[in-house]
């Protein structure tokens, strides 16, 4: 024991603040890969690839095999090569992240007048009125991001947001109601927009397997921009809304519209830092359903 305390104690006396600084630097860039990569088909992946690190590794040091050592020691530079390429799509969406980071706080600096605060109110109306029918939508308001590749993919509207007019889109059978509705400041520009589909792995691992396309294309869009994108279900009438590739579900009207505000108002950023922690509660709680 008093070995152990003086080995302690030695250990203590050689660390500094840079010490500190690098543990805590190197921390940092593994906590953000791997939160970078939660819930994605890459974590599969990552998973092999250490497993497959740890198991040469233990084969190497505890056998003696000249040929396997020069087999692997050959073979680790052309693995390191290979990370990018097998991690793009996931480094991709890091670095989008990472340039949006600094538009958070800019995004509530937006005048909130009495056109937002009537758009808000009229699609919050439609999605209630929507749930009640059980019809499906899909609507996505874009924010700083621009969706100018995805409103060329569907048929340009730029028609003033009512709720009478996102009824008439997504009645079913109707040739507008497949697709997505994008939303820019007050207008809707474009209806039956083809949206890429989520890479995760979210919506497979929920209680409620019947999810489709609607809530797979949400969570897509939210992956690859800041916009925000609104849900309801065809098949239960349920609401839910997607940003940075998290789904919040089961909303009632007033709770869809304080976030909403929350999103679009300038004092709207104490709501959204709770927003976005409910985001990550309601992950937690999904799982603790399963």
């Amino acid at each position: 024991m008093t070995e152990f305390l003086n080995n302690l104690f030695f250990i203590f006396q050689r660390v500094s603040w840079l010490s500190v600084l690098d543990i805590m630097l190197v921390t940092l860039i593994f906590f953000a890969l791997l939160y970078s990569l939660r819930d994605t088909q890459a974590m599969a992946l990552l998973r092999g690839m250490i497993m497959i690190i740890v198991a040469i590794t233990l084969i190497t040091s505890l056998v003696d095999l000249p040929a396997f050592s020069w087999f692997a020691r050959n073979a680790l530079p052309s693995l390191l090569i290979a990370i990018p390429v097998i991690f793009a799509p996931e480094i991709r969406r890091a670095l989008e992240r990472l340039g949006r980071a600094g538009t958070f706080l800019s995004a509530t600096t937006k005048t909130a007048d009495s056109a937002l605060e009537e758009t808000i109110r009229a699609i919050v109306g439609a999605a209630a009125r929507l749930s009640a029918r059980k019809h499906g939508a899909l609507i996505v308001m874009q924010r700083l991001d621009h969706l100018d590749d995805y409103i060329q993919t569907g048929v340009q509207l730029n028609a003033k947001v009512t709720p009478e007019l996102f009824l008439q889109i997504f009645y079913p059978n109707t040739p507008l109601h497949d697709g997505g509705v994008i939303v820019v400041d007050s207008k809707v520009v474009a209806a039956s927009c083809v949206l890429p589909l989520s890479a995760s792995g979210i919506l497979n691992r929920t209680p409620e397997r019947q999810m489709g396309l609607r809530h797979r294309a949400s969570l897509g869009i939210s992956e690859v921009s800041d916009a925000i994108a609104i849900v309801v279900s065809e098949e239960t009438g349920a609401i839910s809304i997607a940003h940075s590739g998290r789904m919040l579900r089961r909303l009632d009207p007033e709770r869809l519209e304080n976030i909403l505000t929350a999103f679009f108002r300038p004092s709207g950023t104490e709501q959204k830092i709770g927003f976005i922690g409910k985001l990550f509660s309601d992950r937690k709680g999904r799982k603790e359903e399963k």
